[in-house]
């Protein structure tokens, strides 16, 4: 089991910035894959960001060149720093954990809100 604690979320006015953070603990093997989705009101949840053990990432168009994902692999931590945000940023953030291959189930966090104000 893993278990995801989610940090960091707020509100903040458009062109500011956030970090998000994401400590994972229990039993937790290599080759996984973390990341960050995000879900507004009356939408589905679409993946943000995610990043794997090896350091690949990949983006949502919609945060290209204004989120960075990045990790600290010693402490099984992924951090998501948000620039630039706009009012279409504005969702419930939600932390998730899964094997590479999706061998097992994905674990989540209990989300933590994000808001912009324009």
């Amino acid at each position: 089991q893993v278990q995801l604690v989610e940090s960091g979320g707020g509100l903040v006015q458009a062109g500011g910035s956030l970090r998000l953070s994401c400590a994972a603990s229990g039993i937790i093997f290599s080759n996984n894959v973390m990341g960050w989705y995000r879900q507004a009101p009356g939408k589905q949840r679409e993946l943000v960001a995610h990043i794997s053990n090896s350091g690949s990432t990949n983006y949502a168009d919609s945060v290209k060149g204004r989120f960075t994902i990045f990790r600290d692999y010693a402490k099984n931590t992924v951090h998501l720093q948000m620039n630039s945000l706009k009012p279409e940023d504005t969702a419930v953030y939600y932390c998730n954990f899964y094997y590479s291959g999706r061998v097992g189930p994905d674990y989540w966090g209990q989300g933590t809100q994000v808001t912009v104000s324009s």
